[in-house]
C-alpha cells in the first residue's frame, strides 16, 4: 500500500537538501549512505551521479535494491542552537531500479535537476535512478519550518 505525505511532512521533505539512505542485503546487513533525492508526491528518486565512486563495481546500494526490493530515506534537521527545530521523517518502502528506458526516467531527471544545479552537468539521462514508493511514513519533531 501505497502512502502520500500530508502537508507538513511534504514542506519538510521539499526544504530538504539531503537525507540518508538506507539498504539491506539478502542477509540483512545495512548499508546507510547520504543522498540528493527529489519526491514527486509518490515517490522519493535518487540519481546514481557521475561523482568519483570507489571502484567500477555495481554500487552497494544498488545490489542490495536489487536483491531485497526494499529501503528507508530519512530526512532530518539539525540545529545545534535550538533544539526544539529538530525534526526527522523516514520513508519505508519499495525499491526499484529504473533505467534509461523507463517512461518516466527523462521527468525525475528533470526533476532533480531543478533540485541541484550541480546536476545539470551529469549525464543523468544515462544513468539508473533509484525509486522508493513508500509504504510507511514516520516522523517526529519540528517539521513546520517556522519552529523557533
Amino acid at each position: 500500500m501505497t502512502v502520500e505525505l500530508n502537508d507538513r511532512e511534504r514542506a519538510f521533505v521539499d526544504s530538504g537538501r539531503v537525507a540518508h539512505l538506507a539498504t539491506t542485503d539478502a542477509s540483512s546487513e545495512p548499508h546507510v549512505i547520504p543522498v540528493c533525492y527529489a519526491y514527486d508526491g509518490q515517490r522519493f528518486f535518487i540519481a546514481i551521479d557521475e561523482k568519483p565512486k570507489r571502484s567500477n563495481r555495481t554500487l552497494k546500494r544498488v545490489r542490495n535494491i536489487v536483491e531485497t526490493g526494499r529501503a528507508a530515506l530519512v530526512i532530518d534537521r539539525y540545529d545545534d542552537a535550538n533544539w526544539s527545530r529538530l525534526a526527522w521523517l523516514m520513508a519505508r518502502g519499495r525499491a526499484e531500479m529504473l533505467g534509461p528506458e523507463d517512461p518516466d526516467h527523462d521527468r525525475i531527471v528533470a526533476a532533480l535537476r531543478n533540485r541541484y544545479a550541480q546536476y545539470r552537468e551529469m549525464a543523468l539521462e544515462r544513468a539508473p535512478i533509484i525509486a522508493i514508493t513508500p509504504e510507511r511514513i514516520t516522523n517526529w519533531g519540528a517539521l513546520d519550518e517556522s519552529a523557533p
